[in-house]
């Protein structure tokens, strides 16, 4: 067997998943173009495998390891797509910036996000701190 053709195979899927990850804004699309590269991982491993004849058939078995992890990442990659598109209502790439601060978190007082209250010094009353978190 010509190593050629897997690895050109290999090539040709790992662009096709680089782009699908450098364009594409759904995240669900990119998950799916990362399964492609590491599937093209996988099959460069499997190609050197059998053109290099390890009798501990090596490339094989990291192979499996590849394919365990790469189910994990996806089931763990999905949940975190689910829970923000429950949060957000869309699963768009470039939306998922701002999970680290609020819509409008940019006010930056301090005495406010701590739950002082401003003319006093003290905490809020009950009622004030309900409106503050709704």
């Amino acid at each position: 067997m010509h190593l050629a053709y897997p690895a050109v195979l290999a090539a040709l899927l790992f662009c096709v998943g680089l782009y699908g990850v450098l364009a594409r804004r759904n995240a669900i699309l990119v998950l799916m173009s990362v399964e492609l590269m590491l599937n093209a991982v996988n099959l460069n491993l499997v190609a050197f495998d059998v053109w290099l004849r390890d009798a501990l058939h090596s490339g094989q078995a990291l192979t499996l390891f590849t394919i365990a992890i790469a189910a994990a990442e996806i089931g763990i990659g999905l949940a975190i797509v689910l829970a923000v598109y429950r949060n957000r209502g869309s699963s768009a790439v470039d939306e998922l910036r701002d999970t680290a601060e609020g819509p409008d978190d940019d006010t930056g007082d301090t005495e406010a996000a701590a739950g002082v209250d401003d003319a006093a010094g003290e905490e809020p009353a009950p009622a004030q701190k309900a409106e503050a978190t709704a």
